[in-house]
């Protein structure tokens, strides 16, 4: 009886939040519920091995494999982009993976609190980018970091206290750049025009949104996503979008962030990559993204070795083309998306709270 009833109440919250997954309703607590779609799908096909095995109820038995089966299809269809049963959304360079038209980038979320320095620069030393991406960087940061200017000329440095600190490493010429708070006042993203070594130039994006939490809307998070996905949408230049996004690569937002700025993610038809949390196995979810403009052909992409954070840093290597008629681009957004847009940079706006998680890293 105790088993019927764990099984019974364990595929009811499967069930319920699978759907409210699905929802487009910009608060924490349904937003949450994107992320765990491989922890729900794994619990999934175990309460179905063990109602087949043990539960002897036949009505109870049909009623929990329907929700089950229902559960692992509507998991297991928005996740299966990420594995190799669909097709690379981007494509593999074949040519000079040193060439001057190449650009590595190492994004790393450092967790402000973390202070294993000594980590950071040698994975970024060992990794050899060409730019680097520091994430939740205060004053200690920055200071501790500065050795890795004898190789990177070219720095953006924006320390702060709150967790939402950038610093940008660049041994490419920054002919442009720019630190921008787009949505919330105490959220920066850092905007810089790169020159390749051919000469070629492309606008880099790097942005840090809020966490979505059960208590809180996720309009701040939601908002910078949806404006930088128009930002994008009017560059004349090929861009990249890095960073720790704090949203999942198969969430409703990320591909209306897609949808909006015809940008495309390596990681489709290649792998996960979870990036957080890379403290507890059975506990992660890709956070931590790049996502580039047709012109540009993926190289290479790595998850770097834990390094002392609650991130695991990520590597990416691309390369830019100049072609974009073989790649297979994101579904193009309909008026039923940018409405959508229009209304969470509308209600973005009106947003006079702290960022989520200014408190936690004291």
């Amino acid at each position: 009886m105790l088993l019927t009833t764990s099984v019974a109440t364990l595929t009811f919250l499967a069930a319920a939040a699978t759907i409210l997954s699905f929802l487009k309703i910009p608060h924490g607590f349904v937003r949450v519920f994107s992320f765990p779609r491989i922890q729900i799908l794994l619990v999934a096909l175990g309460l179905l091995v063990v109602t087949f095995v043990w539960i002897e109820d036949g009505v109870l038995d049909a009623i929990l494999v329907v929700t089950l089966v229902s559960v692992i299809v509507a998991q297991g269809f928005s996740i299966a982009q990420f594995t190799p049963l669909r097709g690379k959304e981007s494509i593999q360079y074949e040519g000079d993976p040193d060439g001057p038209n190449t650009v590595s980038i190492l994004s790393f979320n450092v967790k402000e609190s973390n202070e294993k320095f000594a980590l950071a620069i040698e994975t970024t030393r060992r990794s050899d980018p060409d730019l680097a991406l520091f994430m939740e960087t205060d004053r200690k940061w920055a200071d501790a970091l500065e050795p890795l200017r004898e190789r990177y000329p070219h720095v953006v440095s924006h320390p702060l206290e709150n967790s939402y600190g950038m610093i940008l490493f660049s041994r490419l010429e920054l002919v442009e750049a720019r630190v921008d708070y787009l949505v919330m006042d105490e959220v920066p993203s850092i905007v810089a025009t790169v020159a390749l070594r051919d000469g070629q130039r492309f606008r880099l994006y790097c942005i840090h949104p809020e966490p979505p939490v059960p208590h809180v809307d996720s309009l701040g998070r939601d908002a910078e996503l949806v404006v930088v996905a128009g930002l994008v949408e009017n560059d004349t230049l090929p861009a990249l979008v890095t960073g720790d996004l704090n949203d999942v690569a198969w969430s409703n937002t990320t591909r209306l962030f897609q949808r909006l700025s015809r940008l495309l993610d390596p990681r489709v038809g290649r792998g996960f990559y979870n990036t957080f949390d890379a403290r507890f196995f059975f506990l992660r979810w890709p956070l931590d993204h790049l996502f580039h403009d047709a012109r540009f052909h993926l190289v290479e992409m790595k998850r770097m070795p834990a390094s002392g954070s609650d991130h695991f840093p990520m590597y990416f290597k691309l390369a830019l083309t100049g072609r974009s008629d073989e790649a297979e681009m994101p579904d193009e957004a309909d008026e039923n998306d940018r409405e959508e847009a229009r209304e969470i940079r509308r209600e973005g706006r009106k947003l006079e709270r702290d960022p989520v998680g200014t408190d936690w890293e004291g």
